[in-house]
C-alpha cells in the first residue's frame, strides 16, 4: 500500500501530527510519501523523519500584530499556482491520499477520482462544538479548503459525536517542573510586544521559541531558535506554557500536566474555538492583553493532572491499513475510553 500524505505547513501542529502518523504507517507496512505546502521550503526545520519529502506553495494567511491580515492574505495567496500545482500532481502511483487540511492533494485527490481521507483538527468542526459558532460561511471554506471523502476529526473531547482525542507525539524527556521557568510560543505576535509583555515579570525566566537565528538572553526573557528537540526539552521542564490556541500544543501542555496561558489569534476562527472549548472544559486560561493580575493569578496555580492520551496515531494506522472499514464512531468510542 502506497500513500501520499498532503500536510498544511502553516502550523507546527500539522506537521507534528505527521511526525507521529510517518513512522505508524511505515510499523504497518505502508509506504509514506509527505507533501508540504503553505510555508517556504527554508522556513521548514527538522524534516528528517520525512526523507524526500515535497514542497509547494499551496495556500496561508498573513499575519499582523496578532491578527488575521484579510487583505494581505487575499493578495498573497497565489490561486494560479495552486491551480498549477493541484493538476500538476499525478497521483496514478497512490493507492491512498491523506490531507492534514492540505489543499493540493486534497484537490489532485478529488479531480483524479483517488480515495482521500482528512485527520486534523479542522474536520471536528463538521459537528457541533461548544462555544462561538464557526459559521457556515467558515465551514463552507473549511470544507472547500481541502474537499476529503472521509474527515477524521481530533478535539480535546468527543462531545458525544465521532471526534477522536489529539493525535500527539509521547513526551521523549522526563517531565519535571522548574519552579518560575515558563516556556513561550507566540509566533503571530511581534518579538516586540512580546517584550512589553514579559518585561515586567522579571522574577520569572521566560524561554521564547521564536524566529530567531541564534539564541539571544535579554535578562530573564531567553529568546530561541526554533528546533523541535530543544522545544520539548523546555516543554518538559517548565512551570507553564504560554502560547496561541493552537490545537497542537495546546495537546502537549495537556498531556505533559503543564498550566497553559494562551491567546487566540485574533480574527482565526477555529483559535476563537478552541480558545473558548479549553476555558470551558476548564483546561486554560485564556488572554487577549497579558495583564499583570491574571498572570500572577495563573503562574500561581498548582500545575493540573496529565491528561494521558491513546496512541492515536497506531488505532488510525492499522484502521487505514485495513482499509478504513471501521466507522468513525466507532474509532472514537473506543480511542475515548482509554482516556
Amino acid at each position: 500500500m502506497k500513500i501520499l500524505y498532503g500536510v498544511q505547513a502553516t502550523g507546527n501542529g500539522h506537521i507534528t501530527r505527521a511526525r507521529v502518523m510517518a513512522p505508524a504507517l511505515v510499523k504497518e507496512g505502508v509506504e509514506v510519501d509527505f507533501l508540504f505546502s503553505g510555508r517556504e521550503a527554508d522556513k521548514l526545520f527538522n524534516m528528517e523523519p520525512f526523507g524526500d519529502y515535497q514542497v509547494r506553495r499551496g495556500l496561508t494567511f498573513s499575519v499582523s500584530d496578532g491578527e488575521i491580515d484579510r487583505w494581505r492574505s487575499l493578495t498573497q495567496n497565489n490561486l494560479i499556482q495552486l491551480i498549477r500545482d493541484i493538476r500538476g500532481l499525478d497521483l496514478k502511483e497512490y493507492d491512498l491520499v491523506i490531507s492534514d487540511f492540505e489543499p493540493v492533494t486534497a484537490w489532485a485527490a478529488k479531480l483524479q477520482k483517488k480515495p482521500c481521507i482528512g485527520i486534523a483538527h479542522q474536520y471536528a468542526f463538521s459537528y457541533p462544538i461548544p462555544g462561538p459558532g464557526i459559521g457556515w460561511m467558515m465551514m463552507a471554506i473549511i470544507r472547500f479548503f481541502a474537499p476529503v471523502q472521509q474527515g477524521i476529526g481530533l478535539h480535546w473531547h468527543h462531545f458525544d459525536g465521532p471526534v477522536l482525542p489529539p493525535l500527539i507525539e509521547s513526551q521523549p524527556y522526563p517531565t519535571t517542573q522548574q519552579a518560575g521557568m515558563i516556556l513561550v510560543y507566540l509566533p503571530f505576535e511581534n518579538r516586540e510586544q512580546i517584550r512589553q509583555w514579559l518585561m515586567p515579570f522579571n522574577d520569572y525566566e521566560f524561554h521564547v521559541y521564536c524566529d530567531v537565528s541564534t539564541a539571544e538572553d535579554e535578562g530573564h526573557i531567553l529568546w530561541r531558535p526554533l528546533s523541535r528537540e530543544g522545544f520539548r526539552r523546555a516543554q518538559a521542564c517548565c512551570d507553564g506554557v504560554i502560547a496561541n490556541c493552537g490545537f497542537g500544543l495546546a495537546s502537549e501542555a495537556l498531556q505533559a500536566g503543564k498550566k497553559l496561558l494562551t491567546k487566540p489569534l485574533a480574527g482565526q476562527p477555529e483559535q476563537v474555538s478552541n480558545a473558548a472549548v479549553l476555558e470551558r472544559l476548564g483546561l486554560a486560561e485564556v488572554f487577549h492583553r497579558l495583564e499583570a493580575e491574571q498572570f500572577y493569578r495563573w503562574a500561581g496555580q498548582a500545575s493540573p493532572e496529565p491528561i494521558v492520551y491513546p496512541d492515536v496515531a497506531a488505532t488510525l494506522a492499522r484502521w487505514i491499513r485495513g482499509g478504513c472499514e471501521q466507522s468513525a464512531t466507532e474509532l472514537a468510542r473506543e480511542l475515548w475510553n482509554a482516556v
